[in-house]
């Protein structure tokens, strides 16, 4: 299984900067040759289905997740929302963590996952991938 970490500190508020990291169309803009649907109405909370389409045109997969844990920050507290990956291609979880900060907030990024096609000996290959590739969405996610 691949195991990558990102955190990033912004000056935004706990609450925007939940509310931009959470607003699964808006990942869409900063994955390449990426587009989201959610499946499920809105609020986002617990039970909330969306799925990340990657490729382009016939070619592509689809990355089903469901939020399991959903805790936005309120009041100093940190939000932590978990999904799990359930799909036929991507399986695993994912944890977006903001914690509240004197000058803004801290982004944690944990993604655990496994590409069922790839050998277990391409996880590091696809670490450092999904490291690079997430940060720079997390990146652009953030940017005011």
């Amino acid at each position: 299984m691949a195991v990558f970490r990102i955190e990033r500190f912004t000056p935004l508020s706990a609450a925007e900067a939940w509310r931009r990291v959470t607003y699964w169309e808006r990942h869409a803009g900063a994955v390449p040759l990426t587009s989201v649907t959610v499946r499920t109405a809105p609020p986002t909370r617990t039970g909330t289905v969306f799925v990340a389409r990657t490729g382009v045109g016939p070619l592509g997969f689809d990355d089903p997740m469901e939020v399991v844990r959903w805790s936005p920050p309120v009041a100093g507290r940190a939000g932590l929302c978990e999904l799990e990956k359930r799909g036929s291609v991507v399986v695993g979880r994912a944890s977006l963590d903001v914690r509240p900060t004197g000058s803004g907030s801290h982004v944690i990024w944990v993604e655990e996952v496994r590409v069922r096609l790839l050998p277990r000996w391409g996880d590091p290959l696809l670490t450092a991938v999904g490291r690079r590739v997430f940060g720079r969405a997390l990146d652009t996610l953030l940017q005011d």
